[in-house]
């Protein structure tokens, strides 16, 4: 068979087309010493939006060296640029900090071009995921006014949503997310090229979810839609707008579909991008765990994990479901302990690190972790947050006795979850907020928590959540307190003298179970200690 001849020039026209596929065949093709250095560009643009990254890279590299050799500092240090942004996200930090260097150096002697914007984003962008948040914010200044002096949509657009990024970093919602709006708005207006729409968008929407900021979050997730269905099918960014459909969808408690997206996600980015991937394989695991699969989560934590990512909170949570309450306080404190950059992540790991320290009687550390999500709420003052520092503190206060504080807590955070319309938080919420109307003796209004939290769980699948608060709602007659069957096993094995873990082996269940029952028996009886449940008992017959 005859080997084909490449048309070097329709496939200079194809790239001008954003035909990818069409010029990825042409060029790749074509004897490379045929090829200019912008040929190379094109082809390595070409097999980017193909997701062929390495071959993108290698084509960029030879652009690269050319312009290089023959003193065109402006369009080497674009490449070089670009480069730089590739190996970041690869995870290469040290190579990509080393093309970082390079484009620096053939700018240093230029006169201000769009150039020296670009860099500037990247200067920023590299500032501030290493906590300097000051002078990343005067880099992306810097850039938004270059673009501005050369009438650049693209680098003014990567710009301003950087300096809304920083802004909300240090706590200004309102006018960070101002920002982002307003560069939201370029995008959805068709003014930005593919690529850095692309960017834009995958930042806008990734700090939205994490602020769980859902309204916003589905409105710019609805209007990538369209977009990201305009592009080849092998391009990354379809993938990466899959997860955060995917993260929307959970919050909004369709798991079925958000599972589907996420593990679809997780295929399509595995070659691209190994760190998203490994972000969708622990949004899967997320949703497996909320819908008890444990198998399932093991599996896709396991994954994330493999690839690099550091599955907690959620691989804490299942632990705890698994009874390895010992293992899941030890990954959070790890977690907490490498978490210095993000305070909204520290959030989510101090949120579940109370749970874990309650659910093994250290009221010490869930003390320290509630009083630390109180201090991050405060300086960011989002609903979301809200809502998690008010769970944290009705439920410390809850396994502390304090009955009003918990009540007060508790009520706020269900009505705070319910606004933001998260259905699972808000149902969990409910079912501590019931915990505390027992034992303020407002049976018939725990009831009804209990009864709307039971038909929440049911309706998103959240088969042990469910079967949890039925026990709870199921207190059968003629036991005092309020105490379910289950919970009066538990407490004549308390008063036999028994241990946590003898408990767990005489009625088969784990010790986080045990845990689980006992704090809830404490609240429901007004005792803090073993000691006195252990006089309950005896007062009413329970030994």
């Amino acid at each position: 068979m005859a080997e084909r001849t490449a048309d070097i020039e329709q496939g200079r026209d194809a790239a001008r087309r954003e035909s990818w596929a069409e010029a990825y065949d042409e060029l790749a093709a074509a004897d490379p010493s045929d090829l200019t250095p912008e040929d190379l560009e094109a082809l390595s643009d070409a097999a980017w939006w193909l997701s062929k990254i390495d071959e993108s890279i290698a084509a960029r590299q030879r652009a690269y060296a050319t312009f290089s050799a023959s003193g065109d500092e402006l369009r080497a240090a674009s490449n070089a640029g670009r480069l730089s942004v590739e190996h970041f996200l690869r995870e290469e930090p040290a190579v990509g900090a080393g093309w970082l260097m390079r484009a620096q150096r053939h700018l240093e002697d230029q006169p201000e071009s769009i150039e020296h914007g670009f860099l500037a984003v990247l200067e920023a962008t590299v500032a501030r995921f290493s906590g300097d948040l000051e002078g990343a914010t005067v880099l992306a200044e810097r850039a938004t006014r270059i673009a501005l002096r050369f009438e650049n949509r693209d680098v003014w657009a990567m710009g301003i949503h950087t300096e809304g990024l920083l802004l909300i970093a240090r706590g200004d919602m309102a006018d960070g997310l101002a920002l982002l709006d307003e560069a939201m708005t370029s995008v959805v207006a068709g003014e930005l090229s593919n690529f850095f729409t692309g960017i834009v968008y995958c930042n806008v929407i990734a700090t939205c979810l994490e602020l769980a900021d859902l309204r916003r979050a589905h409105e710019w997730s609805e209007a990538s839609r369209a977009w990201c269905e305009s592009l080849p099918p092998e391009s990354p960014y379809p993938g990466m707008c899959r997860i955060n459909r995917a993260e929307v969808s959970s919050l909004r408690g369709a798991w079925s579909e958000a599972e589907a997206e996420s593990t679809r996600a997780s295929q399509e980015l595995m070659s691209f991008d190994p760190a998203a991937a490994a972000q969708a394989f622990y949004g899967t695991g997320e949703i497996r765990r909320r819908m008890g699969n444990l198998a399932g989560a093991e599996e896709s934590f396991a994954r994330a994990h493999e690839i690099g990512f550091e599955p907690q909170p959620g691989l804490a949570l299942l632990r705890l479901a698994q009874g390895k309450s010992e293992a899941a306080r030890t990954g959070l404190r790890v977690a907490l302990t490498g978490e210095t950059w993000s305070r909204m992540r520290r959030a989510r790991l101090l949120g579940a690190q109370v749970d874990v320290a309650l659910a093994e009687s250290d009221v010490e550390t869930a003390r320290t972790a509630s009083a630390e999500l109180n201090a991050i709420a405060a300086g960011y003052a989002t609903p979301a947050l809200d809502a998690s520092a008010a769970t944290a503190r009705g439920t410390l206060s809850l396994a502390e006795g304090d009955v009003p504080g918990a009540l007060e807590d508790l009520r706020h955070a269900v009505a705070l979850w319910q606004e933001i319309r998260l259905p699972y938080e808000t149902a969990m919420a409910r079912t501590r907020y019931a915990l505390a109307l027992r034992s303020a003796a407002d049976e018939d209004d725990a009831g009804l928590e209990l009864r709307a939290a039971i038909a929440a769980f049911e309706r998103l699948g959240a088969v042990t959540d469910a079967r949890a608060a039925k026990e709870l709602l199921a207190g059968p007659a003629g036991l005092p307190g309020g105490l379910t069957a289950r919970e009066a096993e538990v407490l004549r094995l308390v008063a036999a003298g028994r241990s946590n873990r003898e408990i767990a082996t005489t009625l088969v269940i784990s010790e986080h179970t045990v845990a689980r029952h006992l704090q809830n028996m404490f609240v429901k009886l007004g005792v803090s200690s073993r000691s006195g449940a252990t006089a309950f008992a005896f007062e009413h017959g329970l030994t």
